[in-house]
């Protein structure tokens, strides 16, 4: 069994399809038969699955592992997590490009260079990316991943930058924004999902 270092979730498993052992599988790289090109994938628990073949359905891929053999097998792992390495991913090609996976953890600062807390999960509930932080000990504090919220981001120095008023955590001084909401909209950030936009 190989355990990860450094785990970035790549999928997560279905409900079986048909009666050979092949699975649903929602994947989180841009194009869903791109999980086959990272080679085996892995359980959190070190548990390995080879990819035999792949396919398109819909937002979803159809997949054959060598591992299962057929629905019953198949029917156990609705719901399994599959994970890579995180060294195994191509680096974000674009400035303005980040993996969920290295935003975890950064310190949030402010304007100042005070540090506020630290990103604890990148979400997207249909609106566009929010980071969820950890604020003075507050947990569940959402942002909007926006330039204008998030004006810099620097994974290698360990940190984001934060504008508390774009993010809705201060007002501004001209009233527009009270207290804990977001003034006004712009442009997303977008952190790659797990897999990029191949």
């Amino acid at each position: 069994m190989t355990r990860l270092e450094n785990p970035v979730q790549m999928a997560v498993i279905g409900a079986p399809h048909g009666i050979k052992g092949e699975l649903r599988v929602k994947t989180y790289t841009g194009d869903p038969e791109a999980l086959g090109d990272y080679g085996p994938l892995y359980t959190l628990d070190g548990r390995s699955f080879e990819i035999l073949s792949i396919r398109p359905a819909g937002n979803m891929a159809v997949v054959r592992f060598a591992e299962v053999k057929d629905r019953n097998a198949a029917e156990a792992l609705t719901g399994t997590e599959l994970f890579i390495e995180r060294s195994m991913l191509p680096e974000p090609e674009e400035d303005d490009e980040f993996y969920h996976a290295d935003l975890m953890g950064l310190a949030v600062r402010d304007e100042t260079g005070a540090t506020l807390g630290k990103v604890l999960a990148v979400q997207n509930f249909g609106g566009g990316d929010i980071l969820d932080l950890m604020i003075g000990g507050r947990k569940g504090v959402l942002i909007p991943f926006t330039q204008a919220a998030v004006p810099e981001v620097s994974v290698a120095g360990g940190f984001i930058r934060i504008d508390p008023v774009a993010a809705g955590l201060a007002g501004d001084h001209d009233g527009d924004a009270p207290d804990g909401e977001p003034s006004g909209t712009d442009r997303p950030r977008g952190p790659k999902s797990a897999g990029g936009n191949r």
